[in-house]
């Protein structure tokens, strides 16, 4: 499953939630794997990983992160002044978007400028800058602190943010033991769970392997 959660509070509490519904559903909630969006910047040092951000938001458009923003929203963010402080705009649906940018940090006051810089580089998810110790040490305290099992790779930069994260970042993690050296045979169900290729009988999508039961469902649904 893949989320996308702004702050280190906001997605533990989306995965806690996920594997509590799950578990009442009668599913085994380890068996759900959560992913959450996540930029990362890196560089053979911080300083360079630093240079390197400081070059991308140079690029950055107001317009079009702003036409970004309006498109998730719905909101047409061209009608405000770019310093104007979003929660003296009284609107619901404002005060909805506003929120959902400040579980990252509460106490701040957005405006759309801020937003603009914030989704500039890498979208809606947290965005990490540094050296691939520094990467690393922040993608394992988010795993360890929030139960997330891994991480969806945007990019800032197409392709140098892959081949940097490929190239610097993945062997950190390799001599960490937290990443893959080599491929597994199989599906990418396989893969992930370490099982066959198909759902397992304890999940609810199984019983959808014969036409018997997708017909006996439709016929309740239109009863």
């Amino acid at each position: 499953m893949f989320v996308a959660a702004p702050s280190k509070t906001l997605l533990k509490n989306t995965v806690a939630d996920i594997r509590r519904r799950a578990a009442e559903a009668g599913r085994d909630p380890r068996k759900i794997l959560i992913f959450n969006l996540q930029t990362v910047i890196v560089g053979e040092t911080d300083a360079k990983a630093k240079a390197k951000f400081d070059e991308y938001k140079s690029y950055v458009s107001y317009e079009g992160a702003m036409a970004l923003i309006s498109g998730w929203t719905g909101i047409d963010f061209s009608q405000f002044k770019p310093d104007e402080p979003l929660k003296h705009v009284h609107t619901n649906a404002i005060q909805s978007a506003v929120e959902a940018f400040s579980t990252a940090d509460p106490s701040k006051v957005w405006t759309p400028k801020e937003l603009a810089d914030w989704v500039g580089i890498g979208g809606f998810g947290p965005l990490f800058v540094g050296s691939p110790e520094t990467v690393a040490d922040l993608l394992q305290e988010w795993v360890e602190d929030t139960d997330v099992d891994g991480f969806n790779l945007a990019y800032a930069l197409t392709h140098e943010t892959f081949i940097d994260a490929v190239e610097l970042l993945v062997p950190e993690l390799q001599k960490r033991g937290v990443y893959k050296k080599e491929y597994a045979q199989g599906t990418l169900r396989e893969k992930l769970f370490g099982e066959g290729p198909r759902l397992p009988v304890s999940h609810p999508g199984s019983r959808y392997r014969t036409l018997a039961n997708v017909q006996k469902d439709r016929a309740v649904e239109h009863a």
